[in-house]
C-alpha cells in the first residue's frame, strides 16, 4: 500500500482550508500556489472531497472551497479512504485456502492493516494542524 499524490494533496488541500478560510471561500487557485500543487490537479482533488461531504463550494467570481464541518470532526482516515480506497495492506484469504495463507494472513497482514487503520482514524484534521504548528515552535540554530 502507497498513499498517492491523491491521498497526499487531499490532505494538504484540506489544512490549507481550515488554516486559510476564516469564515470566507478559499480559491482553489490560491491553495495551488501556496501548496505548490497544479491547480488543475487540486480541481480533481477537491471534487472527490466535496462529493465526499469534507467540502462545500461556491461558484461565482467570490466563490470557492471551505470546510463543510469543523476540523475535528474531519478524520484523516476517513479522508484518506474517500480518496485511496480501501486502506488494507493484504486482503483477507478467500475460505479453503492453504493453512500457510491463514497463517501468514493471520500473523502478519491481518495485523498491519488493524495498526494502519488505528493510526489514520486516531487523527483528526485539527490535532494534524495543531501538531504542526507545535513542532515550528522548537526551531533551533546552530
Amino acid at each position: 500500500m502507497k498513499i498517492s499524490k491523491r491521498g497526499r494533496y487531499g490532505i494538504r488541500l484540506l489544512i490549507d482550508l481550515a488554516e486559510n478560510c476564516c469564515g470566507d471561500h478559499v480559491t482553489l487557485l490560491s491553495a495551488a500556489i501556496r501548496q505548490s500543487i497544479s491547480a488543475r490537479y487540486l480541481e480533481q482533488v477537491a471534487i472527490i472531497l466535496r462529493r465526499a461531504g469534507f467540502t462545500r463550494s461556491i461558484k461565482g467570481a467570490s466563490g470557492g472551497y471551505a470546510l463543510a464541518k469543523p476540523a475535528e470532526e474531519i478524520i484523516i482516515g476517513d479522508v484518506l479512504r474517500a480518496l485511496e480506497g480501501d486502506m488494507l495492506i493484504a486482503e483477507p484469504p478467500p475460505d479453503g485456502c492453504g493453512k500457510l495463507q491463514q497463517c501468514i494472513w493471520r500473523k502478519v497482514f491481518e495485523p498491519l492493516n488493524r495498526r494502519i487503520a488505528e493510526i489514520i482514524d486516531s487523527e483528526t484534521l485539527a490535532s494534524l494542524i495543531k501538531n504542526s504548528k507545535h513542532s515550528d515552535e522548537y526551531m533551533y540554530f546552530i
